[in-house]
């Protein structure tokens, strides 16, 4: 079975909780972890799962205007971010709006300071809600994981999404699909 984990990243958060959740889903899936500004459409087509995650920005997703606020913010000398080398191109908001339709299981998730979600805002719950709108199937609640009041990841948020990324794989492999009930010619084998 197969996952694809879709991110945008400003800061780095979000590229580090993606990966930590691919490493939760790879000893059961194999995992395929890409930006927002490489992903095409050949590389969803036979996933089992998709994961689509991004920042949280003014209690959202992320606008460009909001990219372009985060980009002059890492440029201040007060300040220690670095902007990751993957947060040119689209956001989250912009990419599901240009999706057709889908039937794949997906999930979402976020970064975005601690606190209520109510004042803080939260990204994962409309990337859950757009995706669903597009006709995926939604197999999680959306999930956040916390950065501080300087932009960086809270202590044993990594190893969380790696947790979350586990209890995903168990979800989607108990649920049914394998290769072997894919129409078409059968996996190729590995050699050992």
């Amino acid at each position: 079975m197969r996952a694809v984990i879709v991110y945008e990243s400003m800061f780095g958060n979000t590229h580090a909780i993606a990966d930590a959740v691919g490493k939760g889903l790879e000893p059961m899936l194999q995992v395929v972890v890409v930006p927002l500004a490489e992903i095409g459409g050949e590389r969803l087509g036979d996933a089992d799962l998709l994961v689509v995650g991004g920042p949280t920005h003014f209690r959202g997703m992320s606008r460009k205007f909001t990219r372009k606020w985060a980009a002059s913010t890492a440029q201040k000398p007060s300040n220690d971010l670095v902007l990751d080398h993957d947060d040119q191109g689209l956001g989250v908001r912009d990419w599901l709006a240009s999706l057709g339709r889908g039937r794949t299981k997906v999930a979402a998730f976020d970064t975005r300071f601690n606190g209520p979600a109510v004042l803080r805002g939260r990204a994962s719950k409309a990337i859950s809600r757009k995706l669903r709108k597009h006709g995926f199937e939604v197999v999680a609640k959306p999930e956040s994981f916390f950065v501080n009041l300087k932009n960086h990841l809270e202590p044993g948020e990594e190893a969380r999404a790696h947790a979350w990324g586990k209890r995903l794989a168990e979800s989607v492999v108990s649920s049914g699909a394998t290769d072997a009930d894919r129409p078409g010619p059968p996996p190729a084998s590995k050699e050992t």
